[in-house]
């Protein structure tokens, strides 16, 4: 009566002591399912697709991981290709043995046994076969050849024998690009602002129709956040988040201000704008002491005028608004670029609800 019921993985034990054991134990596994299954050629190799469901039944003591984790050993070592997607996540393995890597790492017993690990040679050179594997990763051949001498200076001084330099130049080319294209994706997407930038078209709906923010008002903060990040030159990649956020931040403020100031009345001589219209001109960068400034003249003028609002500090915002304009036109176009790019709207007023009063523009081309 035999103790092993099914029939055993028979391992080269020089192919072991090479690539590991686990990659030959799962590259005999790989080689009895091409055997019996059905590959397809492409490309002068073997490919053949199997299943999580069929692995178990040959290596039920791996999980996912340990598949994924070695068939992608395996590969950095030249000795497999796959045209699969991670294992983990598709659970579906498609392969095809380089035939080439695997005759060169089974060598003849004494041979293994006399060489075994080898130091760096001065000279040496990846095989084609290392370069067409790097290929596959799409990195330009002048990146691979410039990091071949730091790489044999590297392993020469450490003088540390290896079994496959080949593997080894792969992870070393692999992890350096990985690391240069997340460095050059991070400096690429930073940008500094620019007197011509404008949110996107999902962030003004973020903000115009789930945050139900009036779409003057969202305008209307342009050109206070572009002077305002201009003026500091930061580089962010992360405009769009901060002008919602800004946008957000002036908007509560200002429906705040407001929720008090609706009943319709003449200018009382002793007027003062409200402290919270203060903080909604300091979140528009608008100074305090600026705004304080234009205080007489405006009571003057709307006392004259004999007229009642619902809302003075509607009004005083709207001046306020309009002598930073100005100012700010005087010495940079910054803002006058930002109501270029605003659409014409009617100057009336009078039917407007509060917000609708607060966030008019009409100001802006009085």
């Amino acid at each position: 009566m035999s103790l092993i019921p099914e029939k055993p993985l028979a391992i080269s034990p020089s192919l072991a002591a090479t690539i590991g054991l686990e990659e030959a134990v799962l590259l005999q596994a790989l080689s009895e399912m091409v055997c019996h299954g059905e590959p397809e050629s492409s490309k002068g190799f073997q490919w053949l697709s199997t299943t999580w469901h069929q692995l178990q039944k040959i290596t039920p003591f791996w999980g996912p991981e340990e598949i994924q984790r070695i068939s992608v050993s395996l590969r950095d070592k030249g000795v497999l290709l796959i045209a699969s997607a991670p294992f983990t996540e598709s659970e579906e393995l498609r392969f095809a043995f380089n035939e080439q890597a695997i005759s060169r790492d089974i060598q003849a017993p004494s041979t293994t046994q006399k060489q075994g690990a080898r130091t760096i040679a001065p000279r040496w050179k990846p095989e084609s076969e290392i370069l067409r594997q790097l290929d596959q990763y799409n990195i330009p051949t002048e990146f691979i050849t410039g990091q071949l001498p730091e790489f044999i200076t590297y392993w020469t001084e450490r003088n540390e024998p290896q079994f496959s330099w080949g593997s080894k130049f792969i992870k070393h080319i692999l992890r350096l690009w990985r690391t240069q294209q997340t460095e050059s994706a991070k400096r690429g997407q930073q940008a500094a602002m620019n007197n011509n930038w404008q949110p996107s078209q999902d962030a003004m709906e973020i903000l115009t129709r789930q945050a139900g923010i009036n779409g003057n008002f969202v305008e209307d903060a342009i050109p206070e956040f572009v002077l305002y990040w201009m003026e500091r030159g930061d580089a962010s990649n992360t405009w769009n988040s901060r002008f919602i956020m800004h946008v957000k931040r002036q908007w509560a403020r200002f429906t705040t201000a407001m929720e008090h100031d609706s009943e319709p009345r003449l200018l009382p001589a002793d007027w003062q704008p409200s402290e919270e219209l203060y903080e909604v001109l300091i979140l528009a960068n608008i100074s305090r002491t600026f705004a304080e400034r234009l205080v007489p003249e405006f009571i003057l003028y709307w006392r004259d005028s004999g007229q009642i609002h619902s809302s003075w500090n509607t009004k005083f915002l709207q001046q306020v608004k309009r002598e930073w304009s100005r100012q700010q036109s005087a010495s940079s176009q910054v803002i006058t670029n930002g109501q270029q790019q605003r659409p014409h709207r009617s100057n009336s007023t009078r039917s407007s609800n509060l917000i609708d009063e607060l966030s008019d523009r009409s100001w802006a081309s009085t």
